[in-house]
């Protein structure tokens, strides 16, 4: 089988313009148990940061599975299919609840996705410290 793999801080120009698409992604975490949790998510990609990001609600499944992962972090994956295209990105997750680093991932959100989020007080925001980075755009 053959690998793809891009370099997370500077890939390839298809593979970026793959993920600034509007595509639904997969963001999967790890339950306590070890098994799978896999969600449907937006995901912004923020190559020169090295980072993605999930805005969601603090009370969700995948929030809690990142933090009782402990301070280093939660392995997890995010992918996104378009037919014959397709990209993960893997790294370590962390929730943020920093306003600054909440608004920034809402407007990132807001441009990949074409639509501004309504006010959550309950926002989040999960943040992918890139280790490595896969797919063919």
């Amino acid at each position: 089988m053959a690998a793809y793999p891009q370099d997370p801080g500077a890939p390839d120009a298809p593979y970026l313009t793959f993920w600034q698409e509007r595509h639904l992604c997969t963001l999967t975490t790890l339950r306590p148990d070890g098994t799978p949790h896999v969600v449907p998510v937006g995901v912004t990609y923020d190559p020169e940061a090295r980072l993605a990001r999930v805005i969601t609600n603090k009370s969700s499944s995948k929030v809690s599975h990142v933090r009782a992962a402990g301070p280093d972090g939660a392995r997890v994956a995010v992918c996104q299919v378009d037919g014959r295209r397709w990209a993960t990105l893997e790294g370590r997750a962390y929730v943020r609840t920093e306003p600054e680093r909440v608004a920034e991932a809402v407007r990132r959100y807001a441009t990949r996705y074409e639509r501004t989020p309504a006010p959550n007080p309950d926002r989040v925001v999960i943040e992918i410290e890139l280790t490595r980075a896969m797919g063919q755009g």
